[in-house]
């Protein structure tokens, strides 16, 4: 007992501090995951921007179920994208499309 504190108590409270620690640390990389492009451009060039759907979203290489997973969105996440849907995939830049069926246009874009 420290200051007549149970030792069980205050190895709880550090426990429960450090939790909150490292989600504190999380928290900008979480917020910021998803977010490429906007700005004064809604949409980017092409005028495209969406939201994703899906709990998890993978990013490809290329529009197709075996290429490479170059990245991830987390649901409700924004990207800026292109009117081209190709197998399936819309695509989001140069090497990185995601299934459309997961992505929902923002009102106001341009995503044809």
């Amino acid at each position: 007992m420290s200051l007549g504190i149970p030792k069980r108590v205050i190895i709880v409270v550090a426990l429960v501090a450090a939790v909150v620690l490292i989600y504190a640390m999380g928290a900008d990389r979480r917020s910021s995951e998803g977010a490429e492009g906007g700005g004064a451009n809604p949409g980017g060039p092409s005028g495209c921007r969406v939201a994703v759907t899906a709990d998890i979203l993978n990013v490809r290489a290329e529009p197709h179920l075996g290429a490479e997973i170059v990245g991830k969105y987390k649901q409700h996440a924004q990207a800026d994208a292109e009117p081209v849907v190709e197998n399936g995939f819309r695509k989001l830049a140069e090497n990185r499309w995601a299934a459309d069926e997961y992505l929902r246009p923002l009102d106001g874009t341009r995503c044809g």
